[in-house]
């Protein structure tokens, strides 16, 4: 069974998953000349859920009443693996900007796609570049738009969770928005950082109460109550 499946993998998915991204690419970067908001999120969402169906991932997504897809959000979420961005993409349901990595620039059409789709790309490397980072988020937050953040930075190596940056949780707090904290399962045993290929599984978001940021003194306090609501439902 599991040669079969890597067969199917490497010889079927991979290609078809590899042509849908073209085409995903091209057309957000052609559309969002026209409406980045909209040709931003959902061609990404549907490209998100094939990436799950062709690899055989399975997504649930717990609690998603707690959000107001009307509303905008602060949304925070452990790093696990690379099915992370697809099962968030796919199946959280609202409209968002990302918080990624400036590298993510340098690959074709992905690169660009995400510029074109207005994501905040996230340059850590100079005091200038923190600045318009930034400047950039706060843009978005102005016109209502939810973010999402892997406040890690990073996927995890050992499938634990780790320190979580400020940057998300000061932006929320300047704007008075709420903070969704969202626990992610199961995606390190899908794709780890590790790993050069998909596992069959089953990834589980769950959606955790909004934090009002106005009710926490610092920022360290917004942080804490955060990774304790993502770490409530975090398996071992």
């Amino acid at each position: 069974m599991n040669i079969l499946y890597r067969i199917y993998h490497y010889c079927i998915a991979a290609p078809i998953v590899l042509v849908l991204t073209i085409i995903t690419c091209l057309i957000t970067i052609v559309c969002c000349l026209f409406n980045s908001d909209y040709w931003g999120y959902y061609p990404a969402k549907w490209w998100g859920r094939a990436m799950c169906f062709f690899f055989g991932v399975r997504v649930k997504v717990e609690n998603r009443k707690l959000i107001d897809r009307n509303s905008a959000y602060v949304f925070v979420a452990n790093h696990q693996g690379a099915y992370d961005i697809f099962s968030i993409y796919g199946y959280l349901g609202h409209n968002f900007k990302w918080m990624m990595r400036k590298g993510l620039n340098n690959f074709p059409l992905v690169g660009w796609a995400c510029q074109m789709a207005g994501h905040i790309m996230v340059d850590t490397h100079s005091p200038r570049g923190i600045v318009k980072t930034m400047s950039d988020a706060k843009k978005r937050l102005a016109k209502g738009m939810s973010i999402v953040v892997f406040p890690e930075g990073r996927r995890t190596d050992d499938g634990k969770i780790h320190e979580f940056k400020h940057g998300a949780f000061r932006l929320a707090k300047e704007f008075g928005l709420p903070i969704v904290p969202i626990t992610i399962n199961g995606s390190y045993k899908v794709m780890s950082r590790t790993m050069f290929h998909v596992e069959p599984g089953t990834i589980t978001l769950t959606i955790h109460e909004p934090i009002q940021p106005e009710e926490f003194g610092t920022i360290q306090d917004l942080i804490q109550q955060s990774l304790d609501a993502i770490t409530s439902s975090l398996e071992e």
